[in-house]
């Protein structure tokens, strides 16, 4: 009489083999498939935070899979995810652009960000702990060194990922969430419209948050925070003003001395 033991299949069965390597190429693919994209994904957003991308500019599948060495559909994976994060205008059956948004569009979500930042430094006011403070110091000085070595998209995230640092300091997932939409969208009118040499005052600036934020006076943080919003609105709608602006066809073609 055969035994349970003998009827199980051994190691090395044919059957078994198969089951073993399809679950190899299913656990092996997603990190082929996550490595391409992140590759991609980082590609187009160093670009668009580089200013390098203009306003309306159409981001093409099959251009972008060529310089990129990929294939079209990691590129429209990308793009799509690049579109929900408000990063890139996607439009059916026309494709992706970089946005092009209008003054008022920019100055509602400047608006916006007062709001939601107002209530994070009213709750954070008097409450950081040592460690939270040394945490948001060292963001700092990481930005500093950025601005110092000239990665200006790297600059321009890590800005606003100071932002998100705070966020996270309120341990409110929903806020955070919320927060993180409308700074990838000031993230690229910085990158569109704001002059490179402004973009340093942000570590300074930050700088002061953090110090008012542990003194004696919530008016007085809650002004820091605003007015460090505050300019950085006024720097960009008066870039994209400037971009806007149809070009003085007087001077442009008056003759030379």
């Amino acid at each position: 009489m055969p035994t349970a033991r003998s009827r199980t299949p051994s190691a090395s069965s044919p059957s078994r083999t198969r089951a073993v390597r399809a679950r190899e190429l299913v656990s092996e693919a997603p990190i082929a498939d996550t490595s391409v994209d992140e590759r991609v994904y980082a590609a187009v957003s160093k670009a668009l935070l580089s200013g390098k991308l203009r306003p309306g500019t159409p981001l093409r599948e099959r251009a972008l899979a060529d310089a990129l060495g990929c294939t079209r559909g990691a590129v429209r994976k990308v793009l799509a995810r690049l579109g929900t994060e408000k990063k890139l205008v996607l439009e059916h059956n026309r494709g992706a652009f970089v946005p092009n948004p209008s003054i008022e569009d920019m100055r509602g979500i400047y608006r916006a960000r007062r709001i939601v930042e107002a209530g994070v430094v009213a709750t954070l006011f008097g409450q950081l702990s040592r460690e939270q403070g040394a945490a948001l110091r060292k963001h700092v000085q990481v930005e500093q060194r950025a601005f110092k070595e000239g990665r200006r998209e790297d600059a321009i995230r890590l800005a606003g990922e100071f932002h998100l640092l705070l966020a996270r300091m309120t341990h409110s997932e929903e806020l955070l969430s919320y927060l993180q939409r409308l700074i990838a969208n000031t993230e690229l009118y910085k990158a569109l419209y704001d002059a490179a040499e402004a973009a340093s005052c942000a570590p300074r600036e930050h700088g002061q948050i953090i110090e008012a934020l542990s003194g004696p006076s919530l008016a007085r943080a809650l002004a820091v925070s605003l007015e460090h919003l505050d300019e950085l609105e006024q720097r960009v709608i008066a870039g994209a003003a400037a971009a806007q602006q149809a070009p003085d066809l007087a001077s442009l073609f008056a003759p030379g001395p």
